[in-house]
């Protein structure tokens, strides 16, 4: 496993964390949509307290590590690799105790490009630890509006980690599934577990929607997230969100691995 000083190098050199690809400008963006509750950044989430742009800047310096100066409008997001270090951990010590007694979890992704491989790797782990990796309603259709107009996805599973499809998309080998930051995914996922009478998750797992989706309601959820996803840190400053990782979540799928081997190394999950 790599150390801890070589593993923040590597955040840093890949642009995971430090500077990142993430520019001020969709940040700000994304954190005025947020105020004005804007359903499309909300991604599942009801705070409970109005959140202004500033109260959102505030947050996500403390929480990421951005500028914390409103009137700083342009150039690219800071991530401070230090918290996603302390988050990483946080977030390993959670998948741990779900794998120490068991728990059934539910994974899945908005970003299956970049993301996919870092959560099949958990979800082997955890399989193999006797958890239930949990796959409800596979092949459900879902209509989730997108800036195209509404579109009909399935949902799929690969490898007990679950995404969204165009119709007609092969679920083996080429498109590995469609981005996305709707909640409806977890949402349609978990009331199929529920018409089913259960194992419901005890432990979700993931980024956008299906974090904050779960979280809203009532499951236990962790996951990661970019500076222009301020839902998560609200949801995790309320209390609906146990951990977010706060990490540029768009960067080549190959640049994970290393997290991948320091969660389960610290999740005493390595294989």
């Amino acid at each position: 496993m790599l150390s801890i000083g070589a593993l923040r190098a590597h955040l840093v050199a890949a642009r995971l964390a430090g500077v990142v690809a993430t520019s001020r400008e969709e940040s700000l963006r994304s954190y005025r949509l947020f105020a004005a509750r804007d359903p499309r950044v909300l991604i599942g989430l009801d705070p409970e307290s109005s959140w202004g742009q500033l109260e959102l800047i505030e947050l996500m310096a403390d929480r990421c590590g951005v500028s914390g100066d409103p009137l700083r409008s342009d150039g690219h997001d800071v991530i401070d690799p230090a918290r996603t270090l302390v988050a990483l951990d946080a977030f390993a010590e959670r998948i741990g105790a779900a794998a120490q007694r068991g728990a059934p979890v539910l994974l899945g992704t908005g970003h299956p490009h970049r993301l996919l491989g870092f959560y099949v790797a958990l979800a082997d782990a955890l399989s193999a630890a006797g958890c239930a990796v949990l796959t409800p309603a596979q092949g459900r259709c879902i209509d989730i509006t997108t800036r195209f107009g509404l579109r009909t996805y399935n949902l799929d599973y690969v490898r007990g980690v679950a995404l969204v499809r165009e119709p007609g998309a092969p679920s083996s080998g080429g498109e590995p599934g469609a981005h996305t930051h709707s909640p409806l995914p977890v949402r349609t996922a978990l009331a199929a577990a529920a018409e089913a009478g259960g194992p419901l998750p005890e432990l979700v797992i993931g980024d956008h929607g299906w974090v904050c989706g779960a979280g809203q309601l009532g499951f236990e959820a962790i996951g990661l997230a970019d500076t222009d996803d301020p839902a998560l840190f609200v949801g995790e400053a309320e209390g609906v969100v146990s951990v977010v990782v706060p990490l540029d979540d768009a960067v080549r799928s190959d640049y994970y691995r290393p997290l991948t081997r320091y969660v389960l190394n610290r999740a005493c999950l390595s294989q």
